[in-house]
């Protein structure tokens, strides 16, 4: 069952984010030629509106391709066109047909597409731009959504001190139980859980913290205390914070920010591993995801259904900021990676030459092709060996 609801998670991921490509291209005139879940062979096709809709074999993507991405006009869709297994907007390498077509400034115009929208390149570069920049943000829009319902269920996390480390550094510090973390050097802590993100982050640097203590703001300054076993400096806090009820402004402030610390989770996760601080067991692809999903499934199915869909719900914010953030990135092939182009085309005045963006994305597609292959194997040997 868990296995099921990995994959339920996923499509729904997946589709959000494609479906924020579709709904800002049409929104922009912009010929949609396709738009599917999955990859590999059709399995369920129809047209509507110049748009093809499809779900393909294999549930691992998804892709919204758009008319003219790769500089050709094309009537017809072929099954063997580019797919997107990281859910990017793809190009498609169809050849051009149309008996009563006419070329015009590169492109080949027609009635269909007069009527169904125009091609990607011939659209407003901000259009453009927001086209590409729309599937991380549904993404990150999908988290915030999911975030209020599971804080408005039981509330959020509020970084107020349950527990401190007898001998730790917030203890020498004069921290106490029941203290409300306001700062962290000079970062605003809005939730508990943030204060665990920059402790774990500490490399023994002294920090500042401000608290309130009986409506009263103090500042310390603690030093970090190196634990061997664990290979890390520690503050001294313990627990998990004390979830507090709050009304609908406090709830999707509250959203707000744990969407924020998902994200700067992912990125700080990124700087480690290009630090070397990260191992490749610490990388999880959706072989792994799937047996963390399993594995909540089983621990949350003694307290009933109403826990497994909190915590399902936990893993699709996860695995959706994770996503926006990771498409965000400026490597080719990614949606970063294209709105790095469209950028270039804004200072330039001008598009880079699209035989020229074609190959630098496929080279990065051939890149990210093998680190997923990558990353499935290690799944694999990990928890399977």
């Amino acid at each position: 069952m868990g296995i099921v609801l990995f994959f339920v998670i996923f499509v729904l991921v997946v589709l959000v984010h494609e479906f924020g490509h579709f709904i800002i291209a049409k929104a922009n005139g912009i010929m949609v030629k396709e738009f599917c879940l999955g990859m590999g062979p059709v399995l369920v096709s129809f047209t509507k509106g110049g748009t093809k809709y499809a779900i393909r074999l294999l549930p691992l993507g998804g892709a919204c391709i758009f008319e003219g991405e790769d500089g050709k006009y094309s009537d017809d869709a072929d099954d063997g066109e580019k797919e997107d297994v990281f859910t990017e907007v793809s190009a498609k390498d169809d050849k051009t047909e149309g008996k009563n077509a006419e070329k015009t400034e590169g492109f080949v115009a027609n009635a269909e597409l007069d009527a169904n929208g125009k091609p990607f390149p011939e659209a407003n570069v901000w259009g453009r731009i927001a086209t590409v920049f729309a599937g991380p943000f549904f993404n990150f829009l999908l988290a915030f959504l999911f975030s209020m319902i599971i804080i408005g269920s039981y509330g959020a996390d509020m970084p107020i001190v349950v527990k401190v480390m007898e001998g730790g550094a917030a203890q020498e510090a004069g921290i106490q139980e029941g203290d409300r973390i306001l700062k962290l050097d000079h970062h605003k802590i809005h939730l508990y859980r943030e204060i665990s993100l920059y402790s774990m982050l500490n490399k023994g640097e002294p920090m500042e913290i401000t608290y309130s203590r009986d409506g009263q703001e103090n500042v310390v300054t603690i030093y970090p205390k190196y634990n061997e076993q664990a290979g890390r400096y520690y503050i001294g806090l313990l627990g998990q914070g004390i979830y507090e009820k709050t009304g609908f402004l406090k709830t999707a402030s509250c959203s707000f920010y744990e969407v924020k610390y998902y994200i700067n989770t992912v990125i700080k996760s990124l700087e480690m591993m290009v630090q070397g601080k990260m191992s490749k067991d610490d990388l999880a692809g959706p072989v792994g995801v799937a047996k963390m999903v399993d594995d909540v499934y089983t621990e949350s199915k003694p307290d009933g259904v109403y826990y497994i869909f909190l915590n399902m719900l936990s893993f699709c914010i996860l695995l959706s900021a994770n996503l926006g953030v990771m498409n965000l990135l400026p490597l080719p092939a990614l949606d970063g990676g294209r709105l790095i182009f469209l950028f270039l085309e804004v200072i330039r005045g001008k598009p880079i030459p699209p035989e020229k963006e074609g190959v630098v994305h496929l080279i990065g597609m051939v890149a990210l092709m093998v680190l997923m292959a990558f990353i499935f194997v290690n799944d694999l040997t990990r928890f399977f060996r």
